[in-house]
């Protein structure tokens, strides 16, 4: 490959405990230069003449379109009441931008459109990010995101005959925010921080600014955002961030706290007593970062707790907050099941679902703990999401798997009754064209960790299939089965062998899981992945030539580590949206966030450890890489896209000197890191991704 010829500026060294590191494109840290800019154009005039050089590019972007252009529904969740009760769920026609927010009177009834994203740009890059109805429904907030950032604007309306009438101006910088009504519907609570220094000409989302001084707002209807309450923040904390929970009879605010990306929260309660100002009075009932707690329900003083406190499977707790000793009672001990998540409804049910070996189950228990019936699903299945209030005795819930695209059912708690309510079905598609198996491998520490493998029926494994290897490894963050059009598109017409392996450091076997990927940890994150690689070598499903990793954000660190300590496993690598500079994420945005996984560089012993497998610091010399991809977007403001620009150009003058595959970025504009992106562009990287793969692992088209 001819590379551009990028600038190296030797000049940059810096002793970090005694050790010289030298950081030569730093100058690539300035999205907004002209010299970032022109090496953004060059660097994709190549990799775009790379993909659309594929010969089988016109079929796979029509097939793949195809197969994206099937129905899609979301969970029906319901909200309002009495005249104002509706049922809503989200729906896409197939190729729509954005998904579009429907309500009905009754499930019987016709459906109308609530709210539709698609009218707010013509290329669909506007997105809604976050939704929440007032009470009784009169009253509904939304936010929104622009090219993908992670900047929200809130805007509030009252609901008049099915239609949104703005009441107030629209309330910016907002990020990493709830909506939160409070119960006499007077206003919401949002968190917010401070203006970035961007000039008048620049977007949100291309800064690279530390997001820093989270600040707890409530705002009342009627007024303009400067008159806004600050209602708590922590300026001596500059990186805590914070979140307003409100019980359900109305009675008491929760204000929960948070340090970084560990699950470990603070939770402070306030009884509400008239107006919201800003002087509150907390009873602090966890004042230590030591265990996760979510609020289920309350019963008067007495309330519940999903927790991770002395179960790292989770349990669910009682504490009556008004008892001087807050001792907190078991009422659904762990077990070998993670609670993966709860719904309290029907008045005194708990509706717990479960998660092992990375499936779903869901079971009822009554509000005392005593176990009721489990609600039956399809084997392999996991629940996308849930939804019932604390009054209601129909539970909504959307199932699916590798092969089933989407299925939501209602279920009457009264008599654990379901029935389906909407299912999305595909043209020219037939599930049992498929088979999904699970296996458990041994990693390098004989530690078992699962994988699921997907591939069509009668599948022929002579060691020579094209095969890719998906893995995140990180944060807590459990990768359950998902369907695809995109890869089950590559599937059928390659003979691929897609796989995902449930590598530590997520969250499938609970918290005990996730600490043995983090930290000192996080080199057995690699090696399972590189142990799911030989696994697949050895058992004759594909051959290191054929086989291509990928994953995003923690999974692109994961990707970019793995070419580098064991590039001769991999015949193409697709690292996307990656955490790749690991001396310096906790220097932009939000990466001090990420410190509760990786470490901080500033301190010796983080800094030695993240410093052994940082990608953008372990490229190796006369060493022949696999192909390699990056992707990042232009406004991807949680792992900004330096981390890509400063990896691909060490990799294309170290590696490319001795590497005869192609090392190349693709960078996408009005993009984010992969939230609210619009399906034309979902299929249109999805392309050039599978394009770059195939041309690199040598993939046949079968019709």
């Amino acid at each position: 490959m001819e590379y551009p010829n990028v600038y190296r500026d030797e000049s940059i060294v810096e002793n970090h405990f005694g050790i010289e590191i030298k950081d030569p494109y730093r100058w690539l840290e300035d999205p907004d230069s002209e010299e970032t800019k022109k090496f953004v154009e060059e660097q994709n005039k190549i990799t775009f003449k790379y993909v659309n050089d594929y010969e089988y590019r016109e079929k796979l972007i029509n097939k793949i379109t195809e197969k994206y252009n099937y129905e899609r529904f979301g969970c029906v969740f319901k909200r309002g009441k009495g005249e104002n009760e509706y049922y809503y769920y989200y729906h896409n026609s197939g190729l729509q931008s954005q998904s579009v927010l429907y309500r009905q009177k009754t499930l019987d009834n016709e459906p109308e459109v609530f709210f539709d994203p698609n009218t707010l740009s013509d290329d669909g890059t506007v997105a809604l990010s976050r939704i929440s109805f007032s009470d009784s429904g009169k009253y509904f907030a939304y936010s929104l995101s622009k090219s993908g950032s992670d900047w929200t604007t809130i805007y509030i309306n009252k609901i008049e005959n099915g239609k949104l009438v703005q009441l107030d101006e629209p309330l910016n910088w907002v990020k990493f925010s709830g909506i939160t009504w409070t119960k006499d519907e007077k206003g919401i609570f949002y968190q917010s921080y401070p203006k970035p220094g961007i000039g008048q000409d620049k977007s949100a989302g291309t800064e690279t600014d530390q997001n820093e001084n989270a600040m707890m707002y409530y705002h009342r209807i009627g007024t303009k955002q400067d008159q806004d309450i600050l209602f708590y923040s922590e300026p001596e904390n500059p990186k805590n961030m914070f979140g307003i929970d409100i019980t359900d009879d109305g009675k008491y605010l929760l204000l929960i706290i948070d340090a970084s990306c560990d699950p470990k929260n603070k939770v402070y309660v306030m009884k509400i007593n008239g107006e919201i100002n800003d002087k509150p009075v907390f009873n602090k009932l966890i004042d230590e970062f030591d265990a996760e707690y979510t609020l289920i329900h309350n019963s008067g003083s007495v309330f519940y707790f999903k927790t991770s406190k002395d179960a790292p499977q989770y349990k669910i707790v009682k504490v009556d907050i008004n008892d001087s000793s807050k001792k907190f009672v078991d009422v659904i001990p762990q077990n070998k099941n993670v609670i993966d998540g709860v719904l309290f409804c029907n008045n005194n049910s708990f509706v717990i679902n479960y998660l092992y070996d990375a499936k779903h189950s869901l079971k009822v228990f009554d509000i005392s703990g005593q176990y009721k019936y489990d609600i039956k699903l399809q084997e392999g299945s996991i629940v996308n999401n849930f939804d019932a209030r604390e009054t209601d005795n129909e539970l909504f819930f959307r199932v699916s798997s590798f092969v089933n695209p989407g299925t939501v059912y209602k279920c009457d708690l009264r008599n654990s009754s379901c029935q389906e309510l909407k299912k999305s079905i595909i043209k020219n598609y037939n599930s049992d064209d498929y088979v999904v198996k699970q296996k458990f491998y041994p990693s390098k520490d004989g530690t078992s960790i699962p994988m699921f493998i997907v591939h069509k029926k009668g599948l022929e494994l002579k060691g020579n299939n094209p095969t890719l290897l998906y893995g995140y490894g990180g944060f807590n963050i459990s990768i359950l089965p998902f369907f695809s059009p995109i890869w089950m598109t590559w599937i059928y017409h390659f003979n691929g062998i897609y796989v995902v392996a449930n590598i530590r450091g997520g969250g499938e076997y609970g918290e005990s899981w996730y600490e043995a990927g983090k930290l000192d940890n996080k080199q057995n994150v690699f090696d399972d992945f590189q142990w799911a690689a030989k696994y697949l070598i050895n058992l004759k499903y594909t051959s290191p030539e054929k086989l291509c990793i990928n994953g995003g954000s923690n999974g692109g660190l994961l990707v970019g580590a793995c070419i580098n300590q064991a590039p001769e496993l991999f015949g193409c690598a697709v690292a996307d949206v990656g955490v790749m500079d690991m001396l310096r994420f906790h220097k932009f945005t939000i990466g001090h966030a990420w410190v509760s996984d990786y470490g901080d560089p500033d301190k010796e012993h983080d800094f030695k450890t993240v410093l052994k497998y940082s990608p953008l610091h372990n490229v190796k010399d006369n060493t022949e890489y696999p192909a390699v991809l990056l992707t990042t977007g232009d406004h991807d403001d949680r792992v900004v896209p330096l981390h890509s620009l400063k990896l691909i150009s060490q990799l294309q003058y170290v590696a490319g000197k001795s590497t005869k595959k192609p090392l190349l970025i693709r960078i996408d504009t009005k993009s984010g890191h992969g939230g609210g992106k619009p399906v034309k562009k979902r299929i249109e990287e999805a392309t050039d991704k599978i394009s770059f793969i195939n041309k690199n692992i040598h993939a046949e088209w079968y019709d």
